[in-house]
């Protein structure tokens, strides 16, 4: 029910003889979509009677608690409609723009990725799950993610995985992209429910001295990092 505007079809069926009243009115809603409340009014004629003064004074409305309610929450909608209205007019552009806002949003949270568990088709965003997989990553002493990037490999659930890494030099590269990559497939299997066939790490940086704030303020781009 659009509360305000002229061009919704009336509370009232188009020749009826009046407003109904008792047990008419509840059983039998003046048009598809009306509602009957617990007290048995529909919520059109309270609605109505809450905008006639001449019916202000009703006393059931007056003291129905479920009718008080309804009135209260149209009058909050109707007051939001029509502000609403006052800075940004209904028409094609406006909904264009709010579609393509959406998408770009969408877009920001990367592609969506398959969980493994194709019965419930379930999904998770890239964005999402490299948040995790860096984290990962980074709970192995030595190293920080720079990057992180995952994609669909083939048709199934299956997904590969690519990062970059900042690593120490105290320890050999090998081992310790190793344990990355064993952090990072424990990480998406256990915590993500990903299906991760491949991790393919590539240290971009190195340091003599690690320290925790290595690799901090690293910029990257995609939002994977």
């Amino acid at each position: 029910m659009a509360l305000d505007d002229p061009h919704t079809q009336p509370s009232a069926p188009p020749g009826a003889d009046g407003p109904r009243t008792g047990s008419a009115a509840a059983d039998v809603p003046p048009f598809p979509g009306d509602e009957a409340l617990p007290c048995g009014r529909l919520l059109s004629r309270v609605w109505e009677q809450a905008r006639d003064e001449a019916s202000a004074g009703d006393p059931h409305t007056a003291s129905c608690p479920h009718c008080r309610e309804a009135v209260e929450g149209l009058a909050t909608v109707n007051a939001a409609t029509r502000a609403l209205r006052a800075v940004d007019p209904p028409g094609l552009s406006a909904v264009a723009d709010r579609v393509m806002n959406a998408v770009r949003a969408e877009a920001r949270l990367g592609r969506l990725l398959p969980l493994a568990d194709p019965d419930r088709d379930l999904r998770i965003t890239e964005s999402a799950a490299a948040k995790v997989l860096r984290q990962a990553a980074d709970t192995v002493p030595g190293a920080r993610a720079a990057t992180c990037r995952l994609m669909s490999a083939g048709e199934g659930t299956d997904v590969r995985v690519t990062m970059t890494l900042v690593a120490g030099l105290d320890r050999p590269l090998p081992e310790r992209v190793h344990q990355v990559r064993r952090s990072v497939l424990h990480s998406a299997g256990q915590d993500l429910g990903l299906a991760v066939t491949a991790v393919d790490i590539a240290v971009v940086d190195v340091a003599e001295r690690w320290s925790p704030s290595v690799g901090t303020g690293l910029r990257t781009g995609g939002g994977t990092r």
